[in-house]
């Protein structure tokens, strides 16, 4: 297994209605390029299914803002099993990293199961630190986020713009690779997630087209809005 990620980046959230996505749609999209595995419809699938331990420290620590945090999850792409990840995301002083690694179809349904999954030397570091974790915490799945994602990029400074629409939640994680499974929204109605992302600094051009000032910008993450609705 290979794991992935590493860099430490900028992320900055938005809450914005439909007209307001498709503005930003038309104004980026002269500068930034479709990224290509959104494929032939420009779009994407994401589903994530997040764990958390029993005193549910991830999402009290989102609330309370504090950092440095981390949070656990799985992801998958258009409802399909054929690749399954690993992701660790952690924040610290305004930035974001991920670090991901795959993982089998069984060790997905052992992780949700609860089971602790076999340990191992050639192990990824992030697999292992799950593990770990799973031991020390006992986490458990607590919630699948699913959403689309419309992802836009641009070279120079490693900028990454993703329009995420219809974002839903289901607390039926045990159901997470089968895709049936009850969903409500967790947006009020019409609203819907912008996410600019870049690694030392965003490019004049694209700050100004955002226009960034003018929008909602949120500090709390998919997992919590998924989670606060659910207690």
């Amino acid at each position: 297994m290979k794991e992935e990620g590493g860099i430490w980046r900028h992320e900055l959230k938005y809450a914005c209605t439909m007209p307001q996505l498709k503005i930003v749609e038309g104004r980026i999209r002269p500068l930034l390029r479709l990224d290509p595995h959104a494929g032939q419809t420009g779009r994407y699938g994401i589903r994530s299914v997040y764990f958390d331990d029993w005193q549910d420290t991830c999402y009290r620590e989102n609330e309370d803002g504090t950092d440095p945090r981390e949070k656990f999850r799985i992801r998958i792409y258009n409802g399909s099993a054929g690749q399954i990840t690993l992701e660790l995301k952690q924040k610290m002083r305004g930035m974001t990293r991920k670090l991901s690694c795959p993982l089998t179809k069984e060790q997905c349904r052992q992780a949700l199961e609860g089971k602790v999954l076999q340990d191992g030397d050639d192990l990824p570091p992030v697999l292992r630190k799950f593990i770990l974790q799973q031991k020390l915490r006992r986490l458990q799945a607590k919630v699948i986020v699913e959403y689309e994602r419309v992802p836009r990029v641009f070279a120079l400074g490693n900028v990454r713009i993703t329009l995420d629409e219809n974002i839903v939640s289901s607390a039926h994680t045990e159901r997470f690779l089968e895709g049936d499974f009850p969903r409500r929204p967790i947006m009020p109605p019409g609203m819907h997630v912008l996410e600019v992302k870049y690694d030392e600094f965003l490019p004049d051009p694209i700050r100004q087209v955002l226009q960034l000032e003018t929008l909602q910008r949120t500090s709390f993450s998919k997992y919590y809005l998924c989670r606060k609705y659910g207690f």
